[in-house]
This record gives C-alpha cells, sequence and structure tokens, in this order.
C-alpha cells in the first residue's frame, strides 16, 4: 500500500523529471491546455447564448402572471350563428346550453368588483412552489408636476420586488425603492423614461423632486427598456408611468386593497399549473365556497393573444380556456428551448471529446517515450530498492502533474477567451463554477487514465532490462 510519504516523495521525483525535460514538458502540456480551453469556452458561449435566450423570453413577460382584483366577467353561450349573448337563465340548475366548464364556479360569471386583494394575499401566494416573485400593487392615473410642468401617466403602487419580475427593465440612474422604504411608506418615486423625459429632459432626475396629487414624492430612479422586445413608447403603462412603494400609493389614494399582484414564476413551463394554484389558494382564502371567482387570473400569454381583434365566437375558442392556451404556447416555447440546448450540448461534448482524447493521447505518446529513454534510470532505481509500486507512483504522478497543469492554464486560458468574445463580439458568456470544476476534475482523469499504461510498463523495468538497454 502506497503511503502519503511515498506519494510526496514520488511528487518530488516527478517534479523534477519534469523539469530536467522543460520543452518536452511544455509542449505535452499544451496539449492539455488548449483541449480544457475550448471545452470552458464552447461552455462558456452556449450557456450564454441559452441564458441570453430565456432572459428574452422573460423580458417579454412569458413567465408573469396578473392576478387582477375584481371579476367583470358575463356568462355566455354560444348562438347557433356563432356569436355570444348574455345568459338570461335565472331558474334553479344548469342551463343545458352552457358546458359543463361554464358550470365551474371559477368559470362562471364574476362577481363584479372586489375589495378582498390584500398585502397577506401577496404574502400567501409567494409561498407557492414555483413562484419567484410578487408584486403587490396598487394603480391609478395622476397627473405628475414639476414646477409649473405637469405630465398626465399611470402611477403604480409597488413592491421592491417588481423589477426582478420586470426582467425588460434596466436603471439609466438611480435605484429601486428598498423592502425598508415599503415597510415604512416613504415618499420615493422611480421615473419611467417616458415620463422623465417630458418632465427633464434629458437631465438625470435623481434627486429632484415631483408633486403627485398633492404631495411631493423624491425621484429616486429612473428605468428604461434593455430588451428589444419590450421597447418604450408613450401610453406603454411600463415606461410611461412611475412607481412609488404601494403603502405610499395606499395613504395617498386613501385605499386599503389591492388591484393586482403580478407574479413571476422560476420556469416558464409552469405558468399553467402556477396559475390554478393561485387560483385555488384565493378562492380558499376569500372564502368564495361554490361562488365565481371575486378576482381574475391571466398570463402574459393570454393577455397577448386576447388583446387583438378577433370575433368573439374565435377569441372565445382561442383564448377562453387560458389553461390549454398557456400549456400550448409556453409547452412549444420549452421544447423549442429544449431541443436547442441538447443540440448544443452534443456539439459541446464532441468538441470536448475530441479536444480532450488529444491531449491525452499527446500525454500518453510523450509518457511512452520518456519509459523507453529512461530505461537506465528506472533500473539504477529498482537497484537501489525502489519497488515496482514506487516506479509506477512517480510516471502515474508525472502524467497526473502534466494533466493538472495544463488543465489549469487551460482553465485560465479559457476564462480570458470566454471575456475576450463577451467583450470584443459582443455575445453572451456565463462560466459557471460548476464548468470550472467539471473541466479541472477531467483534465486529472485524463492524467490517471492515459498515464496508468506508461506508468505500469515503467513498472515493469528490471535492473537486467537496464543492463541491456544501450
Amino acid at each position: 500500500m502506497v503511503t502519503l510519504s511515498a506519494l510526496r516523495k514520488s511528487r518530488s521525483i516527478a517534479v523534477r523529471a519534469l523539469a530536467r525535460n522543460r520543452l518536452q514538458t511544455i509542449l505535452t502540456m499544451s496539449g492539455m491546455t488548449v483541449g480544457v480551453a475550448t471545452v470552458l469556452t464552447m461552455i462558456a458561449v452556449g450557456s450564454g447564448a441559452q441564458k441570453a435566450i430565456q432572459d428574452q423570453v422573460r423580458a417579454a413577460g412569458m413567465n408573469v402572471i396578473v392576478v387582477t382584483a375584481g371579476n367583470y366577467k358575463m356568462k355566455q353561450q354560444f348562438t347557433s350563428d356563432g356569436e355570444t349573448e348574455e345568459d338570461t337563465n335565472s331558474g334553479e340548475g344548469k342551463n343545458p346550453s352552457i358546458t359543463e366548464e361554464e358550470n365551474n364556479p371559477e368559470n362562471a360569471a364574476g362577481l363584479g368588483a372586489s375589495d378582498k386583494l390584500s398585502l397577506d394575499d401577496a404574502s400567501a401566494v409567494a409561498a407557492v412552489p414555483g413562484v419567484q416573485y410578487v408584486s403587490a400593487g396598487v394603480q391609478d392615473n395622476a397627473r405628475v408636476v414639476v414646477g409649473d410642468d405637469g405630465w398626465f401617466t399611470r402611477l403604480h403602487g409597488e413592491t421592491s420586488d417588481l423589477p426582478g419580475i420586470r426582467r425588460a427593465w434596466s436603471l439609466v440612474h438611480g435605484r429601486f425603492f428598498t423592502r425598508k422604504e415599503v415597510v415604512t411608506g416613504q415618499d420615493v418615486v422611480v421615473l419611467g423614461s417616458i415620463v422623465s423625459q417630458h418632465l427633464f429632459g434629458d437631465a438625470n432626475p435623481v434627486g429632484k423632486s415631483v408633486t403627485i396629487k398633492g404631495r411631493t414624492f423624491s425621484v429616486i430612479g429612473e428605468i428604461v427598456s434593455s430588451s428589444w422586445m419590450v421597447p418604450a413608447a408613450q401610453g406603454d403603462d411600463q415606461f410611461d408611468a412611475v412607481y412609488v412603494p404601494v403603502t405610499a400609493a395606499e395613504s395617498l389614494l386613501h385605499r386599503k386593497s389591492l388591484d393586482r399582484l403580478t407574479i413571476s414564476t422560476a420556469s416558464t413551463g409552469e405558468v399553467t399549473r402556477i396559475s390554478q394554484m393561485v387560483t385555488a389558494l384565493l378562492r380558499e382564502r376569500h372564502g368564495l365556497g361554490t361562488l365565481p371567482n371575486d378576482f381574475l387570473v391571466a398570463s402574459e400569454a393570454h393577455k397577448s393573444l386576447s388583446k387583438g381583434g378577433m370575433r368573439t365566437d374565435v377569441a372565445r375558442a382561442v383564448v377562453g380556456n387560458v389553461s390549454n392556451l398557456d400549456k400550448v404556447t409556453l409547452d412549444e416555447l420549452g421544447k423549442t428551448l429544449d431541443r436547442a440546448s441538447r443540440t448544443m450540448t452534443a456539439l459541446l461534448a464532441s468538441v470536448a471529446t475530441v479536444s480532450l482524447i488529444v491531449g491525452g493521447i499527446g500525454i500518453m505518446n510523450i509518457m511512452l517515450l520518456s519509459v523507453t529513454e529512461r530505461t537506465r534510470e528506472i533500473g539504477v532505481r529498482r537497484a537501489v530498492g525502489a519497488r515496482s509500486g514506487d516506479v509506477m507512483a512517480q510516471f502515474l504522478m508525472e502524467a497526473i502533474v502534466l494533466s493538472l497543469t495544463g488543465g489549469v492554464l487551460g482553465i485560465v486560458a479559457g476564462l480570458i477567451a470566454a471575456n475576450s468574445i463577451s467583450s470584443l463580439v459582443q455575445w453572451s458568456t456565463s462560466i459557471s463554477p460548476l464548468a470550472v470544476g467539471l473541466s479541472f476534475g477531467i483534465s486529472a482523469a485524463i492524467g490517471i487514465v492515459f498515464g496508468y499504461y506508461p506508468a505500469r510498463e515503467a513498472s515493469r523495468v528490471t535492473p537486467m532490462t537496464s543492463l541491456r538497454y544501450e
């Protein structure tokens, strides 16, 4: 059994042996360095591209669910001409012309206005598995005034989690309000870029004051669009808007209830399931029993398709069932991303296999040559008492030192290459600690696998063989 001291001794001998043949050692390590650097760079570019696609999807709001207080939905039925008319059935039992789905309390005629949506509801929804962020919101129209100038826009009272939901946002100036400012109801405001442009032009608005409904708010930030999928436009309700802490908005507007909850999911493929769970949770919290919903739950996918000018019968067929709509839209999107991920993984695996095999063959070739050239040295070591295991440990240690040193240099080169690609070509790159650890582990494995055979051959050299060596 090889002891720790024996391994240290073998490592010392291996390092000295490699140092005697510097050019050969450098060329051998170069193969591993190039292989590991290539793998790490490809992983960085591939992961960055996938992350960029997912960020753009989230920026478009495909993982966003909006819960709106109140439900003004009318109970409808189809006529023979495909149009809809208000259900006038007031008798007991179910209208036979209404489908079973419509008789479900969740899909029945709404209860109209509601003041039951609360901050406690927001906290409960935040605990639903799969929910990433929840922002409780209060909205109203407001005129934002600076001196004698003013701009009529949308006022949003929100929580500090909103920027995590709106991935298309970027703070060009200042910051968003904090959780502490929400709790204490501070009079601070973040301006959308459209509002800031109209009130302050191109100047930085941070530190200035605006008046909203007779109350003075201090400007702490300005948001702009960071995604081509969500451009800023006048009246868009995102960048043509102002944002204050929800508690400050409730005080300003004299409200005790919320207008809506904005929810983001960790995965785009979970929107349907989480929508159903949120619906069930809010029905239970509001004690609805067999009554219809007093709120509406809609995803961004549903809202996007429902905004078109479709006939009522077509609109009902397409967006009448939000569950099915989201499932088709988001499942297809998820499948596309999965296919792209599998293709990229196969490409990376191919490049990694070829690069590392080439590096490993280089190590094996050099080590076999080294065994032949150092036959006399091996024989002398055996003659003075070295065992075959000691010789094998020495040569195996040389292979591991070569591969690990080449691997570390390859990781450094890969990080530099990835950062260079990101800055020069403007490609998105992403390097995770897992990728770095995997690269280092692979380089160690290459040293052991491809160094074992030459080490075994070296351990079989006897003193008699070295005497016959010319």
